[in-house]
């Protein structure tokens, strides 16, 4: 058996792991049920897949995301080592084909979503296989607490059962205390272990400037730093008018969302991690397993939801070590949208239970129907026929999900897929009975690797072009090889899809458990709350809040856009909280005029006391009464 040196060299080619991956991987040869707590960037499929190969067996990997999933697959798969996936819009006999190859066909990773841990088939086919670990990633999923909590993820606990005595390795970026405990809890540790590396960037400068023309400000950037970059924006149709003006200004960039052909995505994906496009602006969707090591700036000109969405994606310059640019730009009007976007991401029951309805009404489901069954839905399609507002139904969609009534898979597109059915000897016998269908089949085989094997992806309009044959006439004999049970194809699905996890009930009687909903509003509402308490605030080190919201402290960087005011201020942070405290002693007391607190505050120069009451005005901590006396807003 291989050390796992021998396999990070094999594999990675490198020669030591990064800071903490050893330990975990450590840990989990153990056998001992570990979290490893790692910011974006910092290396946790490793942690994972060295000590799998390192273990006869299987490894079963919990994720929500299907992208990520492709991609860990792929470059797995290029690398040599078998690994397959089990995900929603796989057909029956796919899935069935996949959990066999796991038993038979010395497959070494299992991908799965979470929801799939509570079906029949999946639970029964892991009892009869060789496991050896059970990674969760994206762990903080499965804490209430956490900023993207969903339902699915608290069967994992139960689903331990169906292999017991096999250890667990929870994965996440970005959690809090409070959620790192709760992780370990919900899936039911032995005992504790926490693996975590420092939040610190030392090598990324955050800065939070207030900027009335942003695109002009993006221009100004880009221009003075040089390098890979991203901007991250909310809006879709917002992604390309923003690559379309930076290249108006000469500045080489292009748009990505989820809402784009797979191919273009690809594309697109490719072209700046070559380095042929310098920018890439676009929505959330875009970065997972993505692992460049080389951007420069990450730019967002639209308030994240929560610092914790802002640190992962933020997280995504710098990887290299070498220094970065992290920058949030706001206006005057941005924490009301970010409070407005927090209102409407939370529906009232009324509009929930209207949206299910006409859900139920658009897929023709019954009550008592649909349990697992998973249905193609065009949002845009549906939108339009019952008239209603597409953010309404999104968020409805959102709520539904992590209530678990539902699973709202927003993947788009999932590729063509074939598998041949029959063995070398049926497919020869069959090809010379019927010859016109020689040429399509010689042609895939020609173009493609594994089709008696496992299922591959293929493209249509590839295989017209490199035959005789019309797409259409491609996808004619496809569909008839289909019905003759010679393969199984299924063609491309452009849809998004929802998978109902419970059976349909009636829309009146639609009912959350007892104040989830209310519960996690709130929670919602404080980290909304946070964010932009990070965003406005001049009087802490950019690095210093976002390690202080992550439970750790630490020195102030020197080099954000507040140390760096307040060294032209002369100003260290000690004092400032000197004068800060000094300030609230007196106006605790009653209203006070500038010239008595310049007056009274005697340790310090009158210019740094009137630079920490500019600070606190501009936080509204203080505020001017109707005689233009300071009094405080608000004390923290």
């Amino acid at each position: 058996m291989q050390t796992i040196h021998e396999i990070l060299k094999q594999y990675w080619g490198f020669d030591e792991f990064r800071s903490l991956q050893e330990d975990i991987i450590n840990s989990v040869l153990d056998k001992k049920d570990t979290l490893g707590l790692l910011p974006t960037g910092g290396g946790k499929s490793i942690c994972f897949q060295v000590p799998a190969l390192a273990m006869d067996g299987i490894c079963i990997v919990v994720t929500p995301l299907i992208a990520l999933m492709k991609d860990q697959i792929e470059i797995l798969q290029s690398k040599g080592i078998k690994a397959v996936a089990v995900f929603s819009g796989m057909s029956k006999t796919e899935i069935d084909f996949t959990l066999d190859n796991c038993r038979f066909g010395n497959v070494k990773f299992l991908y799965l979503s979470p929801e799939r841990l509570k079906t029949e088939i999946v639970i029964e086919r892991i009892k009869r296989m060789n496991v050896n670990l059970l990674v969760i990633d994206e762990a903080h999923c499965i804490s209430q607490w956490g900023y993207d909590f969903r339902p699915s993820y608290l069967e994992i606990g139960l689903f331990r059962n169906v292999i017991p005595n096999i250890p667990v390795l929870a994965l996440t970026a970005t959690a809090t205390k409070q959620v790192a405990d709760d992780i370990q809890d919900k899936l039911l540790f032995k005992t504790k272990h926490l693996f975590t590396k420092s939040f610190e960037r030392k090598n990324v400068i955050y800065y939070s400037i207030e900027e009335g023309n942003k695109l002009q400000r993006i221009v100004t950037i880009c221009n003075k730093i040089k390098g890979s970059g991203i901007i991250y924006v909310r809006n879709r149709k917002r992604t390309k008018e923003i690559a379309e003006y930076l290249k108006r200004q000469r500045i080489s960039a292009d748009y990505y969302h989820g809402g784009l052909e797979q191919a273009d995505r690809d594309k697109k994906q490719s072209n700046w991690k070559k380095n042929i496009t310098r920018i890439i602006v676009c929505t959330n969707a875009f970065g997972m397993g993505i692992d460049k090591p080389d951007v420069r700036i990450v730019i967002h000109i639209d308030l994240p939801d929560s610092i914790e969405a802002y640190f992962q994606e933020a997280g995504r310059a710098g990887r290299d070590g070498e220094f970065s640019h992290a920058i949030l730009l706001y206006d005057d009007g941005d924490k009301t949208v970010a409070k407005e976007n927090w209102v409407m991401s939370f529906p009232e029951m009324d509009k929930i239970k209207l949206i299910y309805q006409a859900i139920a009404n658009y897929l023709q489901l019954a009550i008592g129907s649909g349990l697992d069954s998973f249905f193609d839905f065009n949002i845009e399609e549906f939108t339009q026929q019952y008239k209603l507002q597409p953010i309404l139904v999104y968020s409805c969609l959102q709520v539904l999900e992590k209530e678990g009534f539902i699973i709202f898979n927003k993947e788009k597109i999932l590729p063509t897929r074939l598998k041949i059915l029959v063995s070398n000897i049926e497919y020869y016998n069959f090809e010379l009975k019927n010859p016109k269908y020689e040429e399509l089949m010689k042609t895939i085989l020609r173009s493609y690797n594994g089709a008696f094997e496992s299922y591959i992806k293929i493209n249509e309009y590839e295989i017209a072009r490199n035959s005789k044959y019309k797409v259409e006439k491609v996808i004619e004999y496809l569909n008839t090889l289909h019905q003759l049970k010679m393969v199984d194809y299924l063609p491309q699905s452009k849809s998004t899809q929802i998978i109902f996890t419970q059976a349909r009930v009636d829309a009146q009687k639609l009912s959350f458990a007892a104040n989830s909903y209310q519960w996690r509003k709130s929670q919602a509402e404080q980290r909304v709350n946070a964010m932009i308490d990070y965003t406005y605030t001049k009087s802490k080190c950019r690095s210093v809040q976002l390690l202080q919201y992550f439970g750790e402290e630490g020195n102030a960087c020197g080099y954000c856009d507040v140390c760096i005011e307040m060294k032209k201020k002369d100003l260290s942070e000690s004092e400032f909280e000197s004068i800060k405290t000094e300030i609230i002693s007196y106006l605790s007391l009653q209203p006070r005029n500038i010239d008595f607190l310049l007056q009274h505050i005697i340790e310090f120069s009158s210019h740094k006391t009137f630079h920490v009451i500019q600070i606190l005005l501009d936080e509204k901590f203080i505020n001017y009464d109707m005689q233009m006396n300071l009094v405080l807003e608000q004390i923290s």
